[in-house]
């Protein structure tokens, strides 16, 4: 199985940027480096965090907001459970979501899960390129969505229309994607310009 051991963010001012991911328990998978150009509108990406229930999802983003986050959607239910979503002080849009609808306890800032959303302009496409450099593809629904096996943190490939949508971004953006994926597969640049090292 190829992983993803960490994400690596590139951004204006890393040393500024880190207290709002260390504030969310995540610096041991999200790393942050001085970027070159940033792109021009939607990055194409969202970093996801799943949450086990409603509470826990209310102090996460609670907690960015206290970060120097600003919110995107406010926390609500939904058909598919309960989120929000918020864009971190480096321009990173952070989802964070339960498929919960109820809480079962007392809220934490427990994230149960770290995703990386990449918005791909065909996802069969790009779910064939990853099986072929040997990702276990967990779960795919057509063109619409593919999720893959990556370890620590998860990858999906979703359509980057619908991406935006649920980011509650406009689509369009050109230029870096300000990300960069560190795995054990070597260093190479999917179709839609996403790049690996090792």
């Amino acid at each position: 199985m190829t992983t993803i051991d960490h994400i690596t963010l590139e951004v204006a001012d890393p040393a500024s940027a880190a207290g709002f991911y260390t504030s969310l328990g995540l610096d041991d998978r999200v790393r942050l480096r001085s970027g070159g150009v940033p792109g021009d509108g939607f990055s194409g990406f969202t970093l996801s965090l799943v949450a086990s229930q409603p509470g826990t999802v209310d102090a996460l983003v609670a907690a960015a907001v206290e970060a120097g986050a600003t919110v995107l959607k406010p926390a609500s239910k939904s058909l598919w459970g309960y989120g929000g979503v918020v864009t971190a002080p480096d321009g990173t849009i952070v989802t964070v979501a339960s498929s919960s609808k109820k809480d079962t306890g007392p809220a934490t800032l427990k994230v149960d899960d770290v995703v990386l959303q990449l918005g791909v302009d065909d996802v069969a496409a790009s779910k064939r390129f990853y099986a072929e450099r040997g990702f276990t593809v967990a779960k795919s629904f057509g063109r619409k969505y593919a999720e893959l096996d990556t370890g620590a943190v998860t990858l999906t490939l979703n359509r980057r229309k619908d991406l935006a949508k649920v980011a509650g971004v406009d689509p369009a953006g050109a230029g870096a994607h300000g990300v960069v994926i560190g795995g054990a597969d070597g260093a190479f640049t999917d179709p839609d310009g996403f790049r690996w090292e090792s």
